[in-house]
């Protein structure tokens, strides 16, 4: 089969897919702005970097590189277009935009009855004071789209809060504030290829923060049925096939699912378990493309 990845040229997990895949199918890496359509003779053709997207029998989402409000809209309306047509796109671009939104992300998990920190989403300073003192003075601030632990920082201190309130609004920010979960200092990431579950636990010693780029180690852990129901209801609940749901252990004994990641990440992943998973989303993504064939 052929396969698209939509990566940056130099992307690491465009290469381990490409390396997975060898022998078995092509993986040919495409950049996301270089997506186009037409529509011509009531026909529409959408291609990206000189190739005709129909010529793939899956398109796999590697990234969501920043860009103005009418390019995001574009590439997901051409993803979506992609799939109307009877492509197939891993991850769907339902789920790549309910995932890379953490209030959507955290409304959805919410609906699915799943345990989330208490959150407030605003966009004026004062509300987010409001907000502050609401969620016990000491809260977590989040950029709203991002991933891997950047633009985070825990606030609680009341000067602090607001000068940093008062700066992203100038800036047209939404406030997006969950209360911190006291925890100890670890947590789940549990990575669902379609029904196969792998998880490890991720710790830091040096950082309240658990993402591995922010110096987290990863040991591989064995998650009981009620961690891997809770993974599965927040996959399902974004709408992601392929997803890293995060779920944190709080010091009161209760389990809070943090995050669902469309695009997630393996390397730490694969290094602690000695798992190709690569190889193991390639594998998932040539079914689902027999699957949608047939």
């Amino acid at each position: 089969m052929r396969f698209a990845v939509l990566a940056a040229p130099d992307s690491w997990y465009a290469r381990d897919l490409a390396r997975a895949a060898a022998g078995d199918h092509e993986v040919i890496t495409l950049p996301f702005s270089q997506i186009a359509a037409a529509v011509e003779h009531n026909k529409l053709r959408l291609h990206c970097g000189g190739r005709d997207l129909s010529d793939f029998d899956a398109v796999l989402v590697r990234t969501m590189p920043p860009g103005s409000l009418e390019q995001v809209v574009f590439r997901m309306d051409c993803l979506g277009r992609y799939e109307s047509a009877g492509g197939i796109v891993i991850n769907p671009a339902r789920a790549i935009e309910a995932a890379v939104d953490k209030f959507l992300t955290t409304a959805k998990l919410e609906g699915a009855g799943l345990l989330t920190p208490r959150t407030i989403c605003c966009q004026t300073s004062d509300d987010a004071m409001v907000a502050f003192a609401e969620l016990g003075g000491d809260v977590v601030l989040k950029p709203l789209f991002g991933s891997e632990g950047r633009g985070i920082t825990r606030l609680n201190d009341e000067a602090l809060a607001l000068r940093a309130f008062k700066m992203l609004a100038q800036l047209g920010a939404v406030l997006y504030l969950q209360e911190f979960v006291p925890h100890e200092g670890c947590d789940i990431r549990l990575l669902l290829i379609g029904e196969r579950v792998l998880a490890i636990r991720r710790h830091n010693q040096l950082d309240w923060r658990t993402n591995i780029s922010r110096g987290a180690k990863a040991e591989p852990f064995v998650p009981d049925d009620s961690l891997i129901e809770i993974a599965r209801q927040a996959a399902v609940a974004v709408g992601a096939p392929l997803a890293g749901v995060d779920i944190l252990p709080g010091h009161d004994g209760r389990l809070y699912t943090i995050e669902v990641n469309a695009v997630p990440g393996w390397m730490g992943l694969s290094r602690a378990l000695k798992v190709d998973v690569a190889r193991l989303v390639i594998d998932f993504v040539a079914e689902e493309a027999r699957r949608g064939a047939g």
